[in-house]
């Protein structure tokens, strides 16, 4: 699980992450609204980001946590569990 991850956006300005989609990619969001939602891709030369709609950052997010929830990680689960109540409920 990714903790208290930043990133500034060229255009959006600060961007939190939510969680950890695969190595190298990272769903983040707006730091203050969290209405804009980014799928950050990093190699080891540059960074890459895509826009996904609010709708398609929760489907992830739940993506996400199924996969947390069948892999036995109870805290990382608990932990993205309380960010998707706080993001999209």
């Amino acid at each position: 699980m990714i903790n208290e991850t930043y990133l500034s956006h060229p255009s959006f300005g600060l961007l939190f992450s939510l969680c950890l989609i695969e190595p190298h990619r990272i769903l983040y969001t707006t730091l203050y609204a969290q209405r804009l939602f980014f799928i950050v891709c990093t190699d080891q030369q540059e960074v890459e980001f895509q826009a996904v709609s609010r709708n398609e950052a929760r489907i992830i997010v739940e993506g996400r946590l199924r996969m947390l929830r069948r892999s036995g990680s109870p805290e990382d689960y608990k932990e993205l569990r309380t960010i998707h109540q706080q993001t999209f409920q």
